[in-house]
């Protein structure tokens, strides 16, 4: 029997991100999260001012594009995209609010990771527009990308580190890039990200030496080191062990609710995205079949969605 006196442990997205970081750098690590965080609650309570954003859950197509109280820190209206004759995405719209996070689902070669290309400025939309923060990035040129990319920042499946310097230059080079820090600061920062992702003591090696999940946590420590308000998140789980798929969905949902960081999850893993979403886009043949919650959409008659879900339950067994 629990003695109702004896401490409980609190829900891991409340457990600091901090909490593993050792006392040597702590200090410094915390003050830069702190600034991190304050940041982004204010670009968000800056949007909100001008919005009435929790009206809107739910909402989408038409709807969404025509009500005045929508205030999304990204959003896809009307979006098209094609190779050649290929049709990836068709008149695709979805929004995530600040400090959101959206799951986009949906079968292979549907469109999920070319959404997110789209946002970071890799590839263009043929029509529609793409709105980050409130600013259109459809036509942005490549100097004006770098400016959103300070804001929004990607993990790729392959973590996409610099192959020929170590993690620990890896993590730097955002830091080293601001110009606003001592290197002595520098190295505390990097040790404490590393320690708060869970790979501790890997600075001196090489990105070859590492599995895939702990490049991506590796990825996460140097997105993190720019001090985004939004990180896109490229099949976190894919190719990962069930015990490393579990710490990376501890610690996104961990980003977003202590950093109040914007997300964007691509996935495949069902059971991820219901740890993780706020809403879910689900994309099939080019457009966006279903925009709204997680639970919206498992209570949904749609053959669509009802077959997507009958699958999953038969790869993913309770």
């Amino acid at each position: 029997m629990t003695d109702d006196n004896e401490a409980k442990l609190p829900p891991d997205e409340e457990v600091s991100l901090t909490a593993e970081v050792s006392a040597d750098v702590a200090p410094v690590v915390e003050e830069f999260m702190a600034e991190a965080a304050q940041a982004n609650e204010e670009e968000a309570e800056a949007i909100a001012n001008d919005s009435n954003i929790e009206a809107d859950a739910g909402i989408a197509g038409e709807e969404f594009l025509n009500s005045s109280q929508v205030g999304p820190y990204i959003s896809f209206e009307h979006v098209c995209k094609s190779f050649g004759d290929f049709v990836v995405l068709e008149d695709v719209s979805f929004f995530v609010n600040p400090g959101e996070t959206l799951c986009i689902l949906g079968r292979s070669g549907v469109g999920k990771s070319v959404s997110l290309q789209i946002l970071m400025g890799f590839l263009k939309p043929d029509q529609g527009t793409v709105l980050v923060a409130g600013q259109d990035i459809s036509g942005l040129s490549e100097r004006e990308m770098q400016e959103v990319r300070r804001k929004v920042t990607m993990v790729f499946q392959n973590g996409a580190l610099f192959d020929s310097i170590s993690v620990g230059e890896n993590v730097a080079f955002p830091l080293r890039e601001r110009r606003t820090m001592e290197e002595d600061q520098i190295r505390q920062v990097v040790k404490g990200l590393l320690e708060m992702v869970g790979v501790a003591g890997m600075e001196d090696l090489l990105p070859s030496d590492l599995s895939t999940g702990m490049k991506r946590s590796v990825a996460i420590a140097r997105a993190l080191a720019a001090q985004p308000s939004a990180v896109l998140y490229d099949e976190p789980t894919t190719m990962v062990d069930p015990l490393m798929a579990h710490l990376l969905g501890d610690l996104i949902q961990r980003l977003k609710v202590q950093l109040h960081l914007t997300s964007i999850v691509v996935t495949h893993d069902m059971r991820f995205a219901q740890k993780l979403a706020d809403r879910v886009v689900f994309l099939h043949e080019g457009k966006a079949h279903f925009f709204g919650t997680m639970e919206e959409m498992r209570s949904s008659k749609d053959p669509v969605l009802q077959e997507f879900l009958a699958l999953d339950a038969l790869i993913l067994p309770n």
